[in-house]
């Protein structure tokens, strides 16, 4: 029986479930959530699920502090990674399923952010030619947009 995953119809941060369950070739079903739209968001169809399940929901920073730190978090990521191909050395981890999304995050969010990190740019086309990554991200499964809810301040539309 293969394993559910549950989350809201956007990209969000489910994303980096889905490109590992896709990687490892696990089966699993989808169930998204749908949110109403303006001027209330309905979120029922999980909250009536979310207080069942014991999980809450992180808030996100507003853009001009986030946008002030980022060129200082990337420098970081791009030391770390350094000349190596992954991120935990010569074969790709969990690690860098994550720091996919994170930086494919910020390349949505603020265009041009990796332009000053050839490393980083390079690792986020390595991970993007791995061939089931590849088939994911054409296939009609794959969810490029929108990264964020409806509620949220940004949501990479």
């Amino acid at each position: 029986m293969p394993m559910t995953l549950g989350y809201w119809d956007i990209r969000g941060l489910a994303h980096t479930a889905r490109l590992l369950l896709e990687y490892t070739g696990t089966s699993y079903e989808e169930k998204r959530y749908s949110m109403g739209d303006a001027p209330d968001f309905d979120r029922s169809q999980w909250l009536s699920e979310k207080f069942k399940l014991g999980l809450d929901i992180p808030n996100e920073k507003l853009k001009p502090d986030y946008l002030k730190d980022l060129p200082e978090k990337l420098t970081l990521y791009s030391q770390f990674l350094g000349k190596r191909p992954w991120f935990a050395g010569d074969k790709i981890t969990i690690a860098d399923f994550h720091v996919y999304d994170v930086l494919d995050w910020n390349r949505i969010f603020a265009p041009g952010c990796l332009d000053a990190f050839p490393n980083l740019k390079d690792f986020m086309a390595r991970f993007e030619a791995l061939p089931k990554i590849a088939a994911y991200m054409k296939s009609s499964r794959f969810l490029p947009r929108p990264i964020f809810p409806k509620v949220a301040t940004w949501t990479g539309k």
